[in-house]
């Protein structure tokens, strides 16, 4: 192919891209559109291409399956489409393809392998500087965290009122000497002082942005890309619908081709004061058009709750609804969604003034265990106070806390489940939280094959367990904050097991096979 760059060889799931010469002059951005058509004897895809700067246009692709493709790109300055073709080959060991949901309640990645979500909040860590963002990235390899939310445009907030490392758009900011712990609420999306060009991306802000996302993927961690968000006094927070919907349409014609991007539309969509329920839909309805494919979608609240059952929403993104409960409700979520109940903001470990960031770390794995037993997805952050105001929950670097420590004993509980996913079970006791694998009305057994008792901050010395008189179980008790687990022994019929009186405490169930 003439004027083209390209490998001959990717994995499946993984990112296959052709880049080739273009005008320059103009705006490239408005000026022309670049669409690629990739074909295989198992599919047959469509995907946007963009302007990446110095004359340089992209298609990017996610072959999902192996094999031989050939492709076609158009586009307006072209005198005939380019064509090339290149082979999918297997996919290697730590790749499993994009996350879907699986089992109505749950995930699974596109090989059949099932995917426990444990999240983290690092709202703008990939703005950071150099330094920041190489100790955010070895803070995550050392942690069970497999997924982690964060922003596109910078933010403006508490503890935020420093300038980002770049902007989306070519253009300079307003003058942020003005700016004190007093006043900065007084800033907002409307601001004077900014002067952008919102037709022309500041490529080197997006492409910074995939370095981050690729680096993620390389660790096994799920990018929730926060695509709008209120907390703006740059103006991006207050754009027109028609910059609005470019904006979309080159997000996704970026970053759609990464197995490891999930959609939220917006941290908070309820406090944007100029958005109304039918943007967010328009929003949604781009998303569904352009992302060829179907990356995880949702939105994310403050107080009030967007509709989840909305067709085009996967998954429910929650924020608390209450100063103390959070994943006591996932029982009613989850019945009233149907859908996976994922526990975005269930407040944050740290010390800070405001209500939402100051929780223990006991408290946070408490909230951690309480949904992941009542078939929930938990997520975490960390507010600690610092000397830089360098907070974990929006600027990353080093973790202060404790919980986020206990997690990966969560996940490997999480991962013995069998099947794909728990379920809350109550008729085992009306004073206890039990969890069982995930079953469907045909499927439903008198005698589960697996329970998991969680206790929180109850404190019982015993319990007295009966489920029939022939099977046969083993049983463990799991510390969740000390991170042991131990062995009980093998019961059948009526059994009673003995616990320490401490908080915290867990109780496994496995019928012997």
């Amino acid at each position: 192919m003439e004027n083209g760059r390209y490998k001959k060889q990717v994995e499946k799931w993984d990112v296959f891209e052709v880049e080739f010469q273009g005008p320059a002059e103009g705006n490239p951005f408005t000026d022309y559109e670049v669409v690629g058509t990739f074909e295989s004897k198992s599919e047959c895809t469509k995907a946007d291409g963009f302007y990446d700067g110095n004359g340089i246009y992209k298609v990017r692709f996610m072959p999902s399956f192996e094999g031989e493709y050939t492709f076609k790109i158009s586009a307006g300055f072209l005198d005939a489409d380019l064509e090339g073709s290149f082979t999918a080959t297997a996919p290697g060991r730590d790749n499993h393809g994009p996350v879907r949901v699986a089992n109505t309640y749950h995930f699974a990645y596109e090989d059949g392998t099932p995917y426990y979500s444990i999240g983290t909040t690092c709202y703008v860590w990939d703005l950071q500087s150099d330094a920041l963002i190489k100790k955010t990235l070895k803070t995550l390899k050392e942690s069970a965290f497999n997924k982690i939310r964060f922003c596109v445009f910078p933010k403006h907030y508490d503890y935020n009122l420093g300038e980002p490392r770049s902007y989306p758009y070519e253009g300079t900011p307003m003058d942020s000497s003005v700016l004190t712990k007093e006043n900065f609420q007084e800033y907002t999306g409307r601001s004077e002082g900014n002067d952008w060009d919102l037709t022309r991306f500041n490529t080197e802000h997006f492409r910074h942005i995939e370095g981050c996302i690729e680096a993620l993927r390389d660790l096994g961690i799920e990018a929730d890309l926060i695509v709008m968000h209120p907390y703006d006094r740059w103006g991006f927070s207050c754009m027109e619908p028609e910059e609005d919907d470019r904006y979309w349409k080159y997000v996704i014609a970026r970053f759609a081709a990464y197995r490891n991007i999930w959609w939220s539309l917006a941290n908070e969509f309820d406090l944007f004061e100029e958005k109304k329920v039918e943007d967010w839909e328009r929003y949604a309805k781009i998303i569904c058009e352009k992302d060829p494919y179907r990356h995880l979608r949702s939105i994310h609240n403050c107080r009030n709750f967007y509709d989840h059952n909305r067709p085009w929403i996967t998954h429910c993104s929650i924020q608390r609804q209450d100063l103390y409960k959070s994943s006591e409700l996932v029982n009613e979520w989850r019945e009233k969604y149907r859908k996976p109940v994922v526990l975005d903001e269930i407040a944050y470990e740290g010390n800070i003034q405001h209500g939402w960031g100051n929780i223990s770390g006991e408290e946070m794995l408490r909230r951690f265990w309480e949904a992941a037993v009542r078939g929930g997805y938990p997520g975490h952050g960390e507010t600690y106070m610092h000397p830089q105001d360098i907070l974990w929950w929006s600027h990353g670097g080093e973790l202060h806390g404790e919980s986020h420590k206990r997690f990966g004993f969560l996940l490997d509980v999480m991962k013995e489940t069998p099947g794909i996913g728990l379920m809350p079970y109550e008729k085992c006791g009306w004073d206890e939280v039990c969890a069982v694998p995930e079953e469907s009305t045909s499927q439903i057994k008198l005698v589960k094959d697996y329970y998991l008792f969680y206790y929180s901050f109850m404190r019982p010395s015993f319990r007295d367990f009966y489920f029939d008189d022939e099977t046969e179980f083993e049983v463990r008790v799991l510390d969740t904050w000390n991170m042991t687990a131990e062995e009980k022994g093998v019961y059948k019929g009526r059994f009673r097991i003995e616990l320490p009186g401490r908080q915290y405490m867990a109780v496994q169930i496995k019928k012997c096979v």
